[in-house]
């Protein structure tokens, strides 16, 4: 398997391209959902203990070749489109003004960034859902007061069919269609019938995590938080996990982080506690994996999720949930310097 694996190392190396044609076949070939990657991933359980690290050391060498390889190559084919394109001479002498991405951007890819480095591979579903994704799939049963912690947004002509209230829902979907190992992170907009404030708003983003593995634990989900916290915050950030409860997973819990405003010694911020909430988190509840199929004798799997706009308050000392939706050039001009 190694050798397989140096093989596909030596030929991205040797891989060029004259179009983006080629640049994304190549990109899908290897990074695609049913790319070469995803397949050495789902062979992890297969390959013995003591080969595990090497194993997994070669195909992270064998990821950061080909996204070294596509990037270099794109940036390669701009330069020379660039230098192809004639002067316009029609052209305005006055400085274009360049735009920014907008925050919630920013911070979502900063997380996807994060989580794939350790091999979370990101999957999407639907804003428009049914009942069985966004509740029952999820150990939600009817009438069950835990359907009441979220103010859902119902289509009047079918009251099986809404709008999604958390991306949950796509871990639904991915266990529906994927065997595990899983481990996907899974980002994008929610929605919740709430009055719009600073502090709520009735559309807002998340992104989830999602690892089902055989002998997945609790310290393995801290583990991958901790190492979340520090890459978002910085390496002195210290987490704390307290007992919570979510329909889904069992135990569960909500997880704060370090006050970066004061460094933990307390703050208006954080309401002098020195600790602010981040994201809930907890063992994916044994009913869940059988509903969907997944034997939970045999595997085990953590889930976690956060929301966007509230990582992106933390970051940037944003005290309105509003200013992510007005569209405020003033606002947005802020953030140019960000990636």
């Amino acid at each position: 398997m190694l050798e397989e694996i140096k093989g596909l190392i030596k030929e991205a190396e040797q891989f060029s391209a004259k179009n983006i044609d080629e640049i994304e076949k190549f990109r899908i070939k290897f990074l695609g959902k049913k790319g070469e990657i995803t397949k050495l991933f789902s062979e992890f359980r297969n390959i013995p203990a003591e080969q595990k690290k090497d194993f997994g050391q070669t195909i992270n060498t064998l990821k950061n070749i080909v996204i070294e390889k596509i990037t270099s190559l794109k940036n390669n084919l701009e330069d020379t489109q660039q230098q192809q394109v004639s002067l316009d001479l029609s052209m305005s002498g006055d400085n274009i003004e360049l735009g920014t991405r907008h925050p919630i951007s920013i911070v979502k890819n900063e997380i996807t960034d994060i989580f794939s480095r350790v091999g979370f591979i990101v999957s999407e579903g639907p804003e428009i859902e049914d009942d069985w994704h966004v509740f029952s799939g999820l150990n939600f049963p009817k009438e069950h007061p835990a359907r009441d912690m979220q103010d859902t947004f119902f289509i009047e002509k079918d009251p099986d069919i809404l709008l999604r209230t958390h991306t949950s829902s796509v871990q639904v979907r991915v266990m529906e269609t994927q065997k595990p190992p899983i481990r996907t992170i899974l980002p994008g907009r929610v929605f919740r019938n709430e009055a719009i404030s600073a502090r709520a708003h009735c559309i807002f983003h998340q992104v989830e995590g999602l690892y089902i593995d055989e002998n997945v634990s609790f310290a393995d989900l801290k583990q991958t938080l901790l190492y979340f916290a520090r890459e978002m915050f910085g390496k002195d950030t210290k987490i704390r996990l307290r007992p919570s409860y979510f329909p889904f997973t069992e135990p569960s819990a909500e997880m704060d982080v370090t006050c970066k405003i004061c460094g933990g010694k307390g703050c208006n911020v954080c309401k002098y506690t020195g600790w602010l909430e981040v994201l809930g988190c907890g063992m994916v509840d044994p009913n869940v994996l059988e509903s969907n199929n997944i034997d939970s004798e045999k595997y085990t799997g953590f889930a976690f999720g956060m929301g966007v706009e509230r990582l992106a308050m933390l970051k940037y000392q944003i005290n309105d949930l509003r200013l992510y939706f007005e569209n405020d050039v003033r606002f947005l001009r802020q953030f140019k310097a960000a990636f």
